[in-house]
C-alpha cells in the first residue's frame, strides 16, 4: 500500500523557500522547556519531531543539558530525516496550521501512528507575521480551539490543554483502543 502524501509539491516548493529565511520554524525554541519538563516527569527515552524544521527543538534540549535521548527529526522540507519514525512523545509544534487543509487528516493520522506513550502538539490559532510566494497568510488554516480539538480528540486522548499566546498546546495520549493495538 502507497502511504498517503502530507504535502502537494507546489506547497513544498514554497515551504523550501520559507526555510531558507534563519527566523522561520523558531517556534519550537519557546517550547522546549515545556517538553524538557514533560520528557523528565514522564521518563520517555524517544522522540519524534514531526515537521523539526532545522531541529531547533534538538538543540534546544541539548543546550539546556539533556542529552539520553533518542532524536527521529521528520519534515518533507528536509527529505535526508527521512519518514516520521515511532516515539514515546511525538512533538509536533508550530506544524499544523501550516498543513494545507486536503491533508490535513493525512498528518493527524501520521500522528497518531507514531505516538507510543505521549504526544506534544501546539496550535497558533490566528495569523502568521509570514506569507506564502502566492500571497497566502502563512498559517493557512486559521481556526479556533474548538475547532481543532475534535479533530484531535478522534485520535487522542487529551491529558492537558493550555492556552498559550496566539493559540493552544496540548498533551496527548494514544486512545484506549489504540494504545491496546501498539501494545
Amino acid at each position: 500500500m502507497v502511504k498517503p502524501s502530507t504535502i502537494s509539491d507546489g506547497y513544498l516548493a514554497m515551504q523550501q523557500e520559507l526555510h531558507k529565511n534563519p527566523n522561520y520554524g523558531v517556534a519550537s525554541l519557546g517550547f522546549a522547556p515545556v517538553v524538557l519538563g514533560l520528557m523528565q516527569q514522564t521518563g520517555v527515552r524517544s522522540l519524534s519531531d514531526y515537521g523539526a524544521g532545522k531541529c531547533n527543538l534538538h538543540k534546544a534540549l541539548q543546550e539546556r543539558g539533556f542529552k539520553d535521548y533518542e532524536y527521529f527529526p521528520y519534515d518533507p522540507v528536509f527529505p535526508e530525516y527521512g519518514p516520521p519514525k515511532p516515539a514515546e512523545l511525538v512533538c509536533c509544534i508550530d506544524v499544523l496550521e501550516h498543513i494545507e487543509p486536503d491533508y490535513l487528516d493525512t498528518v493527524l493520522d501520521d500522528l497518531q501512528s507514531i505516538t507510543r506513550k505521549f504526544g506534544f502538539f501546539s496550535v497558533h490559532t490566528g495569523p502568521a507575521a509570514k506569507v506564502l510566494a502566492d500571497g497566502r497568510n502563512a498559517h493557512i488554516i486559521q481556526r479556533p480551539t474548538s475547532w481543532w480539538l475534535p479533530k484531535l480528540c478522534e485520535r487522542f486522548e487529551i491529558v492537558h490543554l493550555q492556552r498559550s499566546p496566539g493559540g493552544f498546546w496540548v498533551v496527548t495520549e494514544p486512545r484506549a483502543a489504540d494504545a491496546a493495538r501498539v501494545g
